[in-house]
């Protein structure tokens, strides 16, 4: 019976590959923003864009792996799933903070609702990854 495995990876047409690395461009962005923004994380949105560009733009990958803020991050995620306890609590301030400037501002208490539960879910995501070194 003939071998059915491949060990090489597959490379995506090149409208595909376009595809992800526009994917991966508006990822990136959205993580910039969330630089600035305390509603938007950033950290998500990388780790999103360098799986985008490492289906569609190795040059774009490899130059977002070897960030030095950035590709730590990246490589602990890929090798374990692991977050730094730094980034964790950094996470968790930025959401609190979120949610009392909705609160000072008086959003609807649906709204805030809505976002606690879904920043609750965020957080006890973040609370079970395991610790990494970064």
């Amino acid at each position: 019976m003939a071998d059915t495995t491949s060990t090489t990876k597959r490379v995506p047409g090149p409208v595909a590959g376009k595809v992800w690395a526009g994917f991966g461009a508006l990822s990136l962005g959205a993580g910039a923003l969330g630089l600035v923004l305390p509603v938007l994380p950033t950290t998500p949105f990388v780790i999103l864009a360098a799986f985008a560009f490492s289906q569609g733009s190795p040059r774009f990958a490899s130059a977002l792996h070897a960030h030095h803020v950035f590709g730590p991050i990246i490589a602990e995620w890929q090798a374990s799933g692991a977050i730094a306890p730094r980034y964790k609590a950094l996470a968790l301030a930025m959401m609190c903070a979120a949610l009392a400037t909705s609160v000072a501002l008086a959003f609807g208490t649906t709204l805030i609702v809505v976002q606690a539960l879904a920043m609750t879910g965020a957080a006890a995501f973040i609370l079970s990854r395991p610790n990494a070194t970064a």
